[in-house]
């Protein structure tokens, strides 16, 4: 019998001719050895497929009043009880989810949008860096929240009364949120910018003519995405915190409009009787904050190209 022939190890033609490796491969590869980047997203998910598929299997309306069960404890009927109207407290933590993922990823997108932009401007046209940076710096200058509750006293009641209380409050606070937080991306984003400006491929697309506008969008806005996708993780945390903060406050959305900070305001007054309802809603915006700070640690780890590999 002929013993089989040992496997040939591949060639240097074979190795030449070989794809390259997707980027996004190694990104992956990079996310998943950041064991807290893991658990975050995985908890975030959680959350997210909680607040939008939960509804569809617990479909108590989350305004509906059952005057039987005010102030009652976790029951089958109820199982995160009911609060002091009646209300079921897991339908309406699962509405309040609801509006508070979408505040946060919509201020989030507005805020990186501006960011971006604004850094980019700032970086690319050297006429408009000082101007753009002198502006930035008035934005961190200003007491933030002090500015987003002047910003709702005075635009609260025309926004109700042109879209309605829930939409107009909405705007209002995504809007607020995002005019006030865009200013680390734009700093961000700027100083890449700077750096990118030098680079050989840059220089070399500016040699041969490239206008400005297909500059940017073909070579300086694909090599800053990594730092955008950071900061826009980390966006939706601070924009979450913020509604929570406001609607805290009193000065969110309405009382039959439920978020977790509105749950929380509605809580303040039975946190001795009834502290379950004060650990639900903040349980759920600790848990959602602290998991996409992790996701956002991991992506900075992974979207490095001098850690990723290591």
């Amino acid at each position: 019998m002929t013993e089989p022939m040992p496997a040939q190890p591949p060639s240097m033609a074979e190795e030449l001719h070989k794809p390259p490796r997707n980027q996004w491969l190694d990104v992956w590869d990079q996310f998943r050895t950041h064991k807290g980047a893991l658990v975050g997203a995985f908890v975030f998910l959680g959350i997210l497929l909680a607040v939008t598929i939960g509804p569809l299997l617990w479909p108590i309306d989350p305004t509906y009043i059952d005057i039987r069960a005010r102030n009652s404890g976790p029951s089958l009927a109820h199982p995160l009880g009911a609060d002091q109207l009646g209300r079921d407290m897991l339908a309406r933590m699962m509405a309040g989810g609801q509006v508070s993922m979408a505040v946060g990823v919509t201020a989030m997108g507005l805020s990186v949008l501006l960011g971006t932009l604004i850094g980019v401007l700032a970086g690319y046209f050297r006429r408009l860096d000082g101007p753009l940076m002198r502006l930035t710096d008035l934005f961190l200058a200003l007491p933030l929240l002090p500015l987003l509750l002047v910003m709702v006293m005075l635009f609260r009641e025309a926004l109700s009364a042109r879209f309605g209380p829930e939409m107009g409050i909405f705007i209002l606070i995504v809007v607020a949120i995002g005019l006030t937080s865009w200013m680390h991306t734009a700093r961000i984003v700027r100083g890449d910018v700077l750096a990118l400006k030098e680079r050989e491929f840059v220089l070399a697309a500016r040699s041969i003519g490239t206008p400005s506008r297909r500059m940017i969008t073909r070579h300086i806005l694909p090599n800053v995405l990594s730092p955008v996708m950071v900061s826009a993780t980390l966006g939706i945390a601070t924009a979450i915190i913020t509604e929570s903060a406001l609607s805290f406050l009193g000065l969110g959305f309405p009382p039959d409009f439920p978020t977790w900070g509105r749950l929380l305001y509605d809580a303040v007054n039975y946190v001795q009787q009834y502290p379950s309802r004060v650990f639900w809603p903040g349980l759920a915006i600790s848990l959602t904050v602290l998991s996409v700070n992790y996701i956002g640690d991991g992506l900075r780890d992974a979207l490095d190209p001098r850690i990723r590999g290591r």
